[in-house]
């Protein structure tokens, strides 16, 4: 049978995440935090399961969940959201990413991607008879230039899709990134897909300019946010979406086929923790800060180059001081020899190019991260 997606293979999550059991290493590579979700949390999911929600939920999500998504939205970017209209809860962000797509993108469009990008962007826009365009960030800065960007909108440009903070740089976007992006959608008429999965995991006090922030930008965009990043459970797989109300229509049209709806009592829990426990959303830019500055400082000693994180939980390093080869090649290398497993930035170009720079997950316990430093310095 002739695939429909005949240049994808198995991940890199899934092939790193193998190798380090295979080998018992400590596993940096896959994006899941090392530690459990929220005592209050697993409380209330207990509750509601008990207490008999174990049915269907409405499609678009449950109320008291979209309600709370909106009192977020508003609390944190000053967005004023229609929980009923425009927040739809999703099986995960990536779900709420691939629908998005689906939905914008239609036969011929062409949507911009920025490389490094996370690995689910093309392949739902080759499903949905698009093509991505890619435009690719470098070692160190991973900066974008919007006059690259500007050049490269066609008439067939449907729209963009950003992600800040950026997985895997741990680049965040500035002011001037989102008043370019703002001109740009304005002048072509184009739409834009924010992937803001990390969106409460920003550094040294720097806030999280969300494409809510600014109503006219809202107005043409589709926002997705993970509860699994926010809530350490990512094994639960929700996250959700929040749109204008005619887009927000479309979208639950595609995902009414893909899940229909979501896990009920995880969405009464996770609406119950925002309600009653605000201050965990507040506290994770901290809590991650913590871990990142803790496995900065065990790698002072180290021959890598440590790239700044301005935001998410990863953290690059430049590893051209100490090896040559290609990046999938030393990934290999480290978990093997090393007993520490990271992830290539490589694979997430679409050119495949290489700066010679690997990607840590700090969502670990400390003194993973301390034991994983220690390794690592003697190389």
């Amino acid at each position: 049978m002739e695939s429909k997606l005949p240049h994808v293979g198995t991940s890199i999550f899934s092939k790193m995440t193998a190798l380090a059991n295979q080998h018992g290493a400590l596993n940096l590579s896959q994006g899941f935090p090392e530690f459990d979700a929220p005592e209050r949390l697993k409380l209330r999911l207990t509750q509601h399961v008990q207490a008999g929600m174990n049915q269907y939920a409405p499609s678009p999500g449950m109320p008291a969940l979209q309600q709370q998504i909106a009192l977020l939205a508003e609390r944190k970017y000053g967005a004023q959201v229609d929980a009923a209209a425009q927040v739809t809860v999703t099986a995960g962000a990536t779900e709420a990413l691939f629908v998005a797509i689906q939905t914008l993108v239609r036969p011929g469009d062409e949507v911009i991607v920025f490389d490094p990008a996370y690995d689910s962007y093309a392949p739902a826009i080759e499903l949905a008879g698009g093509r991505s365009v890619h435009i690719a960030l470098r070692s160190p800065d991973y900066r974008i230039d919007w006059q690259q960007v500007a050049a490269a909108v066609t008439t067939k440009t449907r729209g963009i899709i950003i992600n800040t903070p950026h997985n895997p740089s741990a680049k965040t976007l500035k002011a001037a990134d989102m008043a370019a992006l703002k001109a740009l959608v304005a002048e072509h008429d184009l739409y834009v897909i924010s992937d803001e999965v990390y969106e409460h995991i920003t550094f040294d006090a720097q806030p999280h300019l969300s494409a809510l922030r600014d109503p006219t930008l809202a107005a043409r965009a589709m926002v997705v946010a993970s509860f699994g990043k926010t809530f350490h459970c990512t094994g639960w797989k929700l996250g959700y979406c929040i749109a204008p109300e005619a887009l927000t229509s479309e979208f639950r049209k595609i995902h009414q086929y893909v899940t229909f709806s979501c896990f009920t009592p995880a969405q009464l829990a996770l609406a119950d923790m925002l309600n009653e426990e605000p201050e965990h959303v507040d506290a994770l830019a901290d809590f991650y800060q913590h871990k990142r500055d803790l496995l900065i400082e065990a790698l002072q000693s180290s021959r890598f180059t440590i790239l700044p994180s301005e935001g998410s939980y990863f953290l690059l390093l430049d590893y051209s001081a100490i090896s040559s080869l290609d990046d999938v090649g030393f990934c290999d290398y480290l978990v093997e020899a090393i007993g520490v497993a990271a992830i290539p930035l490589s694979v997430f170009y679409a050119d495949g190019s290489s700066d010679k720079v690997i990607r840590l997950c700090f969502a670990k316990e400390d003194n993973t991260l301390l034991e994983a430093a220690k390794r690592l310095c003697q190389l």
